[in-house]
Order: structure tokens, then C-alpha cells, then sequence
């Protein structure tokens, strides 16, 4: 079999490999990352109503996994737009928003359907808000930015591309023994350069890929919610994260790239778990306060309200059933006079952003 990076690759070898995969360095790795991820299973577990309380570190990693792929958005124009989900958004800014809608389906779509090559065209779809399917056209062609040479020429051919699609789709759930065994991040680092090398879509082919990672974690019983921050990682070693696949395809280098992944797993495990204990640790302290300070609008519910979004609203305190407009009005100056929120109006719209929390969701 040969490969010339200028061809579709209609050879890219179906998995699991014929490699030793689970090495003596991959298994030690498997074992540090495997447990850094169930540290932060359990830490999710013990957090009240933790759905809110990710919601906007599941938006930080739509904001990272974009920017990958060059679409930038600021925290700023993100965080306002996702309190304002009909105000005017520029294109980067609303694509970083459907990139969190289409994780939210996948994980939802997940308690009723495995994975499977149409939960990707969905989530796709979602991402792209384009009718997306299966590549047909020819000619796709991965380009380098800077001179213009050809990185990379996935396989084409509908056929194909499906054919490769159901060989994963096994992979994944272990069908007639493929890939039976393996530990399941070992398998993750397999599946996503697969789906990568198969590049199956258009466009969307990273973010979707991404996406994948964090489901296949939850289908595993790995993690409840899809809170892993493995963006963070790669979008800081983008570099060796694509030397890594280009070793995969070209040399067969599959124990460093294995070890890439796990080491992924390993770092942004620990450091969501830090994010998610900071978080809370603030909540405990603004819960305490507000009690103690201003027991008069204290809630369980009014410190989860104002946690659940750097940008707070009046609209969120009505929508949770807290108080009606003019009460929660009051509810939001009272926390601004507190110290903690911060009034801010921008045209007509009054935001009371919680710099706190804003504070431990950036500061990476």
C-alpha cells in the first residue's frame, strides 16, 4: 500500500490497526489519564444541579474547539450573545453557539441511540446550520496556510467514506470483536484520528471530531456530562497535536500519538476538575454571604440563577420562576450593591455580569 499526500487516501487502513497499540508507555500513561478522568466524574457527581453549573464551561469549549479551527470569537461578545440568543451576532460568534447546541443534542440523542454516522450528520449539521451530509464532490484537499502545499487528501467517494464510517461505528461499540480489549481512551485516541484521517464532511470535520470524543467519554460511562476541556489542550499544542495524525498516516507512528491523547485526557481532566472546585468554592462564598448579608432575597435557586451565566439578566430570574420582573429587578441590584455582580448596560439591555465566575471560566 502506498500513500502520496497529493491522492485520496482510499487506503486508509480500517482499525483497529495492525500495531501494538497498548505498550508498556501507553498503559502506564492509560492508567494516570483513567484516573484524573474518574476524579472528575466523582467531583461532577457532588455538585447541585451540575447541568447549570457547566453550561458555561461546555460554552468555553465550543469557544476553544472553534478557535482551532480559526473561528474567534471574544468571551465578551460570547457570553452577551448566549444571554441574548436573538440579538445580532456576528457569524463566528453564533457558529461558537450552535457548536454548544450540537453538543448538548449529542449528549441528549445519546440516552435514546448510540453513536453512529447519522448522530455525526446531525451534530454537523447543527454545527454548520447547513443541510450537511457524507462527502460526494472530489477534490477535497487539506492545505497548508502558509505555502499553499498539500497536507493531506482524505479518501472520497460516498462508498467509501460510508464504508470507513460503519468500520468506526464497530470500532466504537466493539461489534464482532473490533477492537475488543482495548482500554477505552486508548480506543478514543484510535477512533478520533480515524474520524479525522476519514475527514467525512465538508466542513465541520474538527469540531464534529471533538464532539465525538466528549460523547464516546459519556457512552463509556467515563463521564455523566460532557465536561471534559480537551479543546484547552489541543489548542495549546496545535503543533504537535497535527504532527502527531501526520506521523499516524505517513509513518505508522501510533504510540506517540496514543500518548499525545492520554496525556490530553490526563491534563484537561485535572484542570476542569480545578475550574469546576473553583466554581463551587465560589458559590459556597457568595451563598454564605448573600445569606448572611442579605437574607431577605436569599435562595438556593437565585445563587444557581446568577452561577449559571457570567451575564445575568432580570429575564433569567423570571424564566427560573425566582420573582417576577420588578422583584428580580431588585434581587440583581441588591447582588450589584453586594459587591457581587457588576451592573452593566450596553444600549438598551442591563447585564450584571458575575466577574467571579467569569474570572475562573478565562483565566486560561
Amino acid at each position: 500500500m502506498s500513500y502520496a499526500r497529493h491522492l485520496p487516501y482510499n487506503d486508509l487502513p480500517l482499525i483497529p490497526p495492525v500495531a501494538e497499540l497498548e505498550t508498556r508507555a501507553v498503559l502506564k500513561q492509560a492508567i494516570a489519564a483513567n484516573r484524573n478522568l474518574a476524579d472528575l466524574r466523582g467531583l461532577a457527581r457532588q455538585i447541585p444541579n451540575p447541568r447549570l453549573l457547566i453550561n458555561s464551561i461546555v460554552l468555553q469549549e465550543a469557544r476553544l474547539s472553534s478557535q482551532i479551527e480559526n473561528i474567534v470569537t471574544t468571551n465578551d461578545e460570547l457570553f452577551r450573545a448566549a444571554a441574548d440568543p436573538e440579538r445580532h451576532a456576528d457569524p463566528h460568534t453564533k457558529e461558537v453557539l450552535r457548536y454548544r447546541q450540537a453538543l448538548w443534542f449529542g449528549f441528549d440523542a445519546l440516552q435514546q441511540r448510540p453513536l453512529s454516522t447519522n448522530l455525526f450528520v446531525e451534530i454537523v449539521r447543527i454545527i454548520k446550520s447547513s443541510n450537511y451530509d457524507v462527502r460526494r464532490a472530489t477534490g477535497t484537499t487539506l492545505i497548508n496556510q502558509n505555502d499553499g502545499s498539500v497536507l493531506y487528501t482524505p479518501p472520497e467517494g460516498e462508498t467509501v467514506i460510508r464504508d470507513k464510517l460503519t468500520n468506526l461505528e464497530r470500532f466504537i461499540h466493539a461489534h464482532e470483536g473490533v477492537g475488543e480489549g482495548l482500554d477505552p481512551l486508548v480506543k478514543l485516541a484510535v477512533l478520533h484520528y480515524q474520524f479525522e484521517a476519514i475527514h467525512p464532511f465538508p466542513d465541520g470535520n474538527g469540531r464534529t471530531g471533538r464532539i465525538l470524543n466528549i460523547l464516546y467519554l459519556v457512552e463509556q460511562g467515563l463521564l455523566d456530562l460532557p465536561i471534559l476541556f480537551l479543546s484547552h489542550y489541543i489548542l495549546h499544542n496545535r503543533p504537535v497535536y497535527y504532527e502527531r495524525l501526520r506521523q499516524v498516516t505517513e509513518e505508522g507512528g501510533w504510540e506517540a500519538w496514543i500518548l499525545f491523547m492520554l496525556e490530553a485526557v490526563a491534563q484537561t481532566s485535572k484542570q476542569t476538575a480545578e475550574r469546576i472546585s473553583r466554581i463551587v468554592v465560589l458559590m459556597e462564598e457568595v451563598r454564605l454571604r448573600v445569606q448572611t448579608e442579605s437574607p431577605r432575597i436569599y435562595s438556593k435557586d437565585l445563587i444557581e440563577a446568577i452561577f449559571m451565566h457570567p451575564y445575568c439578566k432580570i429575564r433569567f430570574l423570571e424564566e427560573s420562576g425566582i420573582a417576577k420582573r420588578q422583584t428580580a429587578s431588585g434581587y440583581l441590584r441588591t447582588l450589584a450593591d453586594l459587591g457581587v455582580l457588576r451592573p452593566l448596560k450596553i444600549g438598551k439591555e442591563w447585564y450584571y455580569i458575575n466577574d467571579a465566575l467569569l474570572g475562573a471560566l478565562v483565566d486560561a
